[in-house]
């Protein structure tokens, strides 16, 4: 089984933020950590052009920098670093990913409003790559991850019902009792269009509903109380929009954690809205897990 965690630069003010969550998830996991740096060549030049001397040298000259910061922060932390060349970022990431046990990339705030800029490459990566890969925020100062992301706050886990979501709990399990934190899942839902006047008929209804959401969910996490018995576990059906109510519980969680529906056909969506809005709002890390 691999035993590593890789962590993606490319030399923006995210790199700082990513690759020191890396370290902390690697010291916690007893993994090597892999600092990896790719070199996006043109993909539509009739011949293949040569890497500038001065951009090769600046790409071994950011994975030094890095691993020489990080080695003198994490002593005891084996950090190997790689440069690939002439490759389409996202294939490559995806490619070194697929042995590995995590990838992480950074992303930087677009403000306070607009939330943060996965970018081209991240969006790319996660369809590509069943390795759970993490999107780590930037801080306004550039080198801390933003949001809360130290050890006094959970881990978070949005879960739609309807899916296969052993993966997503056998993840988000993990890292909580990693982190000795609580684990709160949030399944959000909004009534059936047929019930859009039923509160008004009969105020029970909602409730009704409500409580079959929450024994469903209840359901679903038992075989994983009875294998984190030490853990701390939340869970709750709460109606509203789904991305909005994993943001709203995400304020201040160690991790957020959601899904995206493995798709083999290459036309189609592959990451769903709710994540989507998660990927570019949360502050917290976010961690996009792969299921059927």
């Amino acid at each position: 089984m691999p035993n590593r965690i890789t962590v993606g630069l490319d030399g923006s003010g995210a790199d700082l933020a990513s690759a020191g969550w890396a370290a902390k998830e690697a010291e916690l996991r007893g993994a090597d950590l892999e600092l990896l740096h790719v070199e996006d060549w043109p993909q539509n030049a009739p011949f293949a052009i040569p890497l500038p001397e001065s951009r090769r040298q600046w790409g071994e000259q950011l994975l030094a920098d890095t691993r020489e910061r990080l080695a003198g922060e994490h002593p005891a932390l084996a950090i190997s670093t790689r440069r690939i060349d002439g490759a389409a970022a996202a294939e490559a990431l995806a490619s070194a990913a697929a042995d590995a046990d995590l990838l992480v990339l950074g992303s930087r705030r677009l403000g306070p409003i607009a939330g943060f800029f996965v970018g081209s490459t991240g969006s790319d990566t996660i369809p590509r790559t069943e390795t759970p890969v993490v999107l780590v925020r930037a801080a306004e100062g550039r080198e801390a991850p933003a949001g809360r992301a130290g050890a006094e706050g959970p881990v978070v886990l949005g879960v739609d019902l309807r899916s296969n979501c052993d993966r997503l709990f056998a993840f988000a399990c993990e890292e909580a009792e990693r982190r000795s934190c609580p684990l709160v899942v949030i399944h959000g839902w909004s009534p059936p269009p047929m019930f859009a006047y039923a509160p008004a008929l009969d105020p029970g209804v909602e409730g009704e509903i409500a409580e079959g959401l929450e024994a469903t969910l209840r359901g679903m996490l038992g075989p994983w109380r009875l294998k984190y018995p030490r853990l701390a576990v939340d869970s709750r059906a709460v109606i509203g929009q789904p991305a909005v109510q994993i943001l709203e519980a995400a304020s201040g969680a160690a991790l957020v954690v959601v899904g995206r529906r493995i798709r083999r056909l290459a036309l189609g969506t592959h990451i769903g809205p709710i994540t989507h809005a998660v990927m570019h709002h949360a502050t917290a890390p976010v961690a996009v897990v792969a299921h059927d």
